[in-house]
């Protein structure tokens, strides 16, 4: 089983920036009106924050971290190690995490490393980073996560395009004898891989000429081979399936009670489906904090940037027991029980 503990290492803070750019779903001219209630009625996305050309994810991952360092009053050369989380890095190489170590101007003896994750990469990249810093070896780090999915959407495609949108955030974390312990369950189903895939630009199907030749999906959608391609039912099946199985395994794994889990923060896929996850697992819906509606679908960002948008001034003020589960691309899952104490949670930055 893919169960684990880390201990020693707290989370002392979280910030996260979305480009300044609002794209209205309303305003998407493939859809009829009746497809766009139904859409905000089942996905629940009525808004989505959009980069613009040329601004990447480790930019924003940048801002966060930059002013989530500024906050902490950690400086620069205190990070021993940064943790990069994303599958829409800046180049195919060099790792995008060795380019925020130059540009945050960490200390040329900090470890960096990339994670190619989507959906499940928060829980991933928290858990990989801190087993780097429980044996105090290490003391402080950064994870950035986030992605620029929206540049994978082909705008003819109704079942991508109203999706996706950008963030990227950052979470400090710090060796601490004194920390509660965290506990992780991960999996992983490879064989439904194809569901959701960009075909051609890797090493198995290099870019060629019919990489750019729009090709009908069905329903009137169409796309290239270099956009993203999303199989809903498939997607949607295995959430609501994994989803509720890793939590019951973690609660069973870590003997955390349930009850004293203040938010339960599942990844912003879909409206329909954390409410059916929701459902499954009979929990109160105050206790469930979404900002699908107005964020989108911002892949491994979106559980550190409902932190900033939702809980604020609860993780400022408070001490809390907080559930994360995160579930899609490859596919793969992760969830995490963590405890937070009054850490700092910068403002939402919104980059232009």
């Amino acid at each position: 089983m893919a169960n684990s503990t880390i201990q020693s290492v707290s989370i002392k803070g979280v910030a996260a920036a979305v480009p300044k750019n609002v794209v209205y779903n309303k305003d998407y001219e493939l859809f009829s009106d009746l497809e766009y209630e139904k859409f905000v009625h089942s996905v629940g996305i009525e808004q989505r924050r959009v980069t613009p050309k040329g601004m990447c994810t480790s930019d924003l991952c940048f801002e966060a971290a930059n002013k989530l360092l500024l906050d902490l009053g950690w400086l620069p050369n205190e990070v021993d190690a940064l943790i990069f989380v994303s599958h829409t890095p800046d180049y195919k190489l060099p790792a995008t995490s060795c380019i925020l170590q130059e540009r945050l101007q960490l200390s040329k003896d900090c470890m960096t490393l990339d994670i190619s994750l989507g959906c499940s990469g928060f829980p991933h990249g928290l858990h990989t980073l801190s087993a780097i810093l429980q044996g105090g070896h290490f003391k402080k780090g950064l994870l950035l996560v986030g992605n620029t999915q929206s540049h994978y959407s082909s705008y003819y495609d109704k079942s991508v395009y109203p999706l996706f949108a950008d963030a990227g955030t950052a979470v400090a974390l710090e060796f601490d004898p004194k920390a509660e312990p965290m506990y992780f369950n991960f999996g992983t189903d490879g064989s439904g891989y194809k569901s959701i895939i960009i075909e051609d630009g890797g090493c198995r199907n290099p870019v060629n000429q019919e990489s750019f030749d729009y090709y009908e999906l069905g329903n009137g959608n169409k796309k290239t081979r270099l956009h993203e391609g999303l199989d809903g039912m498939d997607v949607y099946s295995f959430g609501i399936k994994v989803a509720p199985q890793s939590f019951r395994k973690l609660f069973e794994y870590s003997a955390f009670s349930m009850e004293k889990i203040d938010y339960f923060l599942f990844h912003q896929a879909n409206k329909m489906m954390i409410e059916k996850i929701v459902k499954k697992l009979e929990l109160a819906e105050n206790f469930v904090p979404m900002n699908i509606k107005y964020f989108g679908n911002t892949s491994c960002a979106t559980i550190p940037l409902l932190m900033v948008t939702n809980l604020r001034d609860k993780l400022i003020n408070d001490s809390l027991n907080l559930y994360f589960c995160g579930f899609g691309v490859g596919l793969s899952w992760g969830s995490s029980i963590c405890s937070t104490q009054n850490i700092i949670c910068s403002e939402l930055i919104e980059v232009e």
